[in-house]
């Protein structure tokens, strides 16, 4: 229990603390005032000011944020309203951007240091009529060896490729019962019918062995930037298919994070940097998201200002349009932390 929640809150602090750097390094590359910029949340505990910023440690040990002058009211001194169209956006996706490419430097880590990987045979067990698969000519008893020219190594990998390439036509290396191997194409379904996979396939690992791996740098960071986009394009497919019913839609909050990092950090440090630079990407994503409050949902002001002309939607009115936005958020994240501490305290996860 101390592990998982210890872990939780440090892995969700870092990714925050990235998070508003971003936003910090633009904004003092572009001339913008910070006021502050504090890690965890006040009460103040110490703070020490360094040129125009007062640069503070808090009391409450969570994330951290940024005080930039004039977020909304180009009054200010100094203030970010006043700005350019570019700059302001910019700052604005200052957060994003880093939240970005967090994960490429999480990933190579990751593979850079010693992990388990389980090796072994992907057996064919079923293969559904009239499937994609089906009329590829794959049938029980097949293996697969290989995605696009990837070897595969498990069916975890085998569902990765699929995963990142729902609704494009993949190359499948495929192995006959009679020892014969074939290549065959085949497009992995958004919706497939109720029961059936995207392929059509039932797949298992048999006669597997776990080994350990640990790639050198020079390795490690190519394959760590492929990772990362594979990633986001899982993560982006993912959202698709809650959109079209084709995965349920399970809202997490910040406990529901630091449950599935604590129960992740029991398997090592390789597989706990994966799920930090996917919730990375995620909190990205997210914040692309044109709802009040969030970075998205200023920009969205931005771009009505420019093709207004300049002419700005007045600071009271926005200030108020974000207050709204963010009790609104927050209403959400109570919800879902509820529903996470109930699904806790139950034994539930969501690790599968």
């Amino acid at each position: 229990m101390i592990l998982t929640i210890v872990s939780g809150v440090i892995v969700l602090s870092v990714l925050i603390i990235i998070h508003e750097l971003g936003h910090f390094i633009l904004a003092k590359a572009t001339g913008c005032w910070v006021q502050e910029f504090g890690v965890g949340f006040p009460p103040r505990l110490y703070g020490k000011k360094w040129g125009d910023t007062i640069y503070s440690i808090n009391w409450i040990p969570f994330g951290g944020f940024n005080k930039i002058s004039g977020e909304v009211d180009p009054t200010e001194p100094r203030a970010l309203a006043a700005r350019s169209h570019i700059v302001r956006m910019l700052v604005l996706g200052g957060g994003m951007v880093m939240n970005l490419l967090l994960p490429f430097v999480l990933l190579a880590v990751a593979y850079m240091v010693p992990h388990d990987i389980v090796v072994g045979r992907i057996a064919v067990q079923e293969v559904a009529p009239g499937s994609p698969a089906a009329l590829a000519g794959i049938l029980p008893g097949d293996t697969i060896l290989s995605v696009n020219g990837h070897p595969l190594n498990n069916t975890g990998e085998l569902s990765r490729y699929v995963v990142i390439n729902l609704g494009s036509e993949i190359t499948l290396s495929v192995k006959h019962s009679d020892a014969t191997t074939a290549t065959v194409k085949v497009v992995p379904r958004w919706k497939p019918p109720a029961g059936q996979t995207t392929t059509g396939t039932v797949s298992r690992t048999i006669d597997y062995s776990t080994v350990s791996e640990r790639l050198p740098f020079w390795k490690a960071i190519p394959t760590g930037a492929r990772a990362c986009i594979e990633t986001l394009r899982i993560y982006i497919n993912g959202i698709i298919g809650m959109i079209v019913g084709t995965i349920p839609f399970i809202p997490t909050g910040p406990v529901g994070i630091v449950q599935v990092t604590g129960e992740v950090a029991h398997a090592g440090i390789s597989p706990l940097l994966e799920l930090t630079a996917f919730i990375s990407i995620a909190i990205a994503v997210t914040q692309v998201i044109p709802f009040p409050a969030l970075d998205g949902g200023r920009m969205i002001f931005i771009v009505i200002e420019w093709l207004r002309r300049g002419k700005r939607v007045s600071p009271k009115v926005e200030g108020f349009v974000h207050s709204v936005g963010f009790m609104i958020l927050i209403t959400l994240m109570l919800l879902i932390t509820y529903q996470d501490i109930v699904r806790w305290i139950t034994g539930g996860s969501l690790v599968k």
